[in-house]
Parts: C-alpha cells; sequence; structure tokens
C-alpha cells in the first residue's frame, strides 16, 4: 500500500506547513492528521474535500493555535499524506474513518469546520454525534442531493474516460490550482497543494471521490447522502457560519441557499470576489471571520 512520507515534502511547501504530522493506523491504512496548539485547548476538527488535503486548513490552523485551539487536521484516507488503500472507499467509509479518529483522540467535545466533501463528511459524522459538536464552520460545501453537477467535472466522472482524466493525466487536481480561486496562487501555494498527488498512483482516490459523486438514482452513495441529509436537522441550534466564496464553480450559490433554507439562524459570511478555495482568495479576512466564530467572538 503506498503510503506517502512527510518528510518528502518540498522546502517551499514545509514552510508553509510547519506542522508534526501525526499517524493513526486505521483499518484502511495510515491516516495522516495534524494535530497543532495545546492539548488542554479547545479542539477543533478540520475537514478538506477533494483534491485538496489538510494544507488547505494551514493558515487557519496557525491562527486557532495562536488563540489557544487544538486544531486537528486529517488527510482522508488516499489524500494527501495518508496511505492509498487497495479498495474504493465511499462517502460512508470516509464518515467512519473520520469517526475512528475522533474516538482514537478521546475527542468528547469540538468544533467542526468543513469544506468541499468534508461537508458530506463532517456535517455526516456530526449528525451521527450531536452531543459532541460544539460550534461548526461551513465553507464552499454540499451536504445534500442536488442534481447540479458542472460540466468539467461531469466529464471525470464519464464512463471509461472519467477517471483517466481525473487520475491519469491530472484533470482534475491540477486544474483546482487555478480553477478553484479567483487570485493566482503563488508557485509555493500552488506545489503545496499538488504535493502529494505527483503521480498516477497518489491520485487514485482524487478520481474515487469524482466517481463517488451520487448523481444516479441507483448509485451505492446516494442513500448514504440522504440519510447525512434528512438528520440535519438534528444539528439546528448549533452555532454556525456559512463562510462562503460566491464565484465558486461548484459549491454556487444554490448551496450556499440550501443551507441557508435549512439553517436559517446561521452566520453569513460572504465574500463576492472568492472562489471555492475561500480562504485562499478572502485571505486575512476570511481566516480572521473563521477564527472569531470558532472563538466565540
Amino acid at each position: 500500500m503506498l503510503t506517502p512520507d512527510p518528510a518528502a515534502l518540498p522546502a517551499e511547501v514545509k514552510a508553509l506547513y510547519p506542522f508534526d504530522v501525526q499517524s493513526w493506523a486505521s483499518p484502511d491504512g495510515v491516516m495522516r492528521y495534524v494535530d497543532h496548539g495545546p492539548r488542554e485547548g479547545q479542539p477543533v476538527l478540520l475537514l478538506h474535500g477533494n483534491p485538496s488535503w489538510s494544507f488547505l486548513w494551514r493558515n487557519l490552523i496557525l491562527a486557532l493555535a495562536a488563540k489557544g485551539h487544538r486544531v486537528i487536521a486529517p488527510d482522508h484516507l488516499g489524500m494527501g499524506l495518508s496511505a492509498r488503500p487497495d479498495r474504493f472507499l465511499r462517502l460512508d467509509d470516509r464518515i467512519r474513518a473520520v469517526h475512528g479518529l475522533v474516538d482514537h483522540l478521546g475527542l468528547k467535545s469540538f468544533h467542526l469546520g468543513v469544506h468541499d466533501w468534508g461537508g458530506a463528511i463532517g456535517l455526516g459524522l456530526a449528525t451521527r454525534m450531536p452531543d459532541r459538536i460544539g460550534r461548526i464552520l461551513v465553507t464552499n460545501t454540499g451536504a445534500f442531493l442536488s442534481d447540479r453537477i458542472p460540466k468539467r467535472i461531469a466529464l471525470c466522472r464519464a464512463p471509461l474516460v472519467g477517471r483517466w482524466i481525473a487520475q491519469h493525466l491530472d484533470g482534475f487536481a491540477w486544474p483546482a490550482t487555478w480553477m478553484a480561486v479567483e487570485k493566482p496562487l503563488s508557485k509555493a501555494v500552488k506545489a503545496g497543494f499538488l504535493a502529494p498527488y505527483g503521480t498516477s498512483a497518489s491520485r487514485r482516490a482524487v478520481a474515487d471521490f469524482v466517481a463517488d459523486i451520487p448523481m444516479e438514482q441507483a448509485h451505492p452513495t446516494r442513500p448514504v447522502l440522504a440519510a447525512v441529509e434528512a438528520a440535519l436537522p438534528i444539528l439546528r441550534g448549533k452555532p454556525m457560519l456559512l463562510l462562503w466564496g460566491l464565484q465558486d464553480f461548484c459549491f454556487d450559490g444554490s448551496f450556499l441557499a440550501g443551507f441557508a433554507q435549512r439553517f436559517p439562524e446561521a452566520q453569513q459570511r460572504l465574500f463576492p470576489d472568492a472562489g471555492h478555495y475561500v480562504l485562499e482568495d478572502s485571505g486575512d479576512s476570511g481566516i480572521q471571520a473563521a477564527v472569531d466564530f470558532l472563538t466565540g467572538v
């Protein structure tokens, strides 16, 4: 089983991602995670999506730790610095994997931050352990069924050619470094997002995530996501911030509206000029908004 070595990250990436990477032996392989900040601090669990990794949260991790939080940011199995399992992992597998990490770390109460696929995974987790969840930061994501899918993503799900594009031709992770932002990423930041995905073998889960989008009625993940959606009301009443980049080509305003409808009391912090990687485009303003919310300011 392919398992990336954190020590092999380029120096320019390590400078932006200055964390001691931890490991947990999950049933499906080693899950890497950042555990940064004082151990006695209020934990915050941050979950990335596809095709990113915990690098996505680097600036928020540092900012929250500086405020006394303990910040945990895992790389989903098959992603980032985690092991590349030999089997296809679906949404339910991923919820259970993060559940296992939470139990391994003994987290009895924590705040939650999610992005992209991290929304379905993290909110799916939250609905299974609502008593452990405090504040919820929701950024450019979805956790309910939708018939909306951009053509460029639909192409990566196409029979026969979809996996070839997303995995073998790097037609998903690499384009995200410019499609997911409105402001060009620096060379070092772009290298950071791409560092774990330099080979076809390392990108298998990137293609798996795309294939696991439950567009078809008979898709095996559809009932799982439907169950997450049906359980969302159990989270009403918990403090929630919808921090959104309004130029997102994927999780557009319809997803923001979907959350606002389901959680009418949620706060909103909208960035009209930010894209899918909202914390990249919004810079210090986005980080500060997230920190203020998660620290209860």
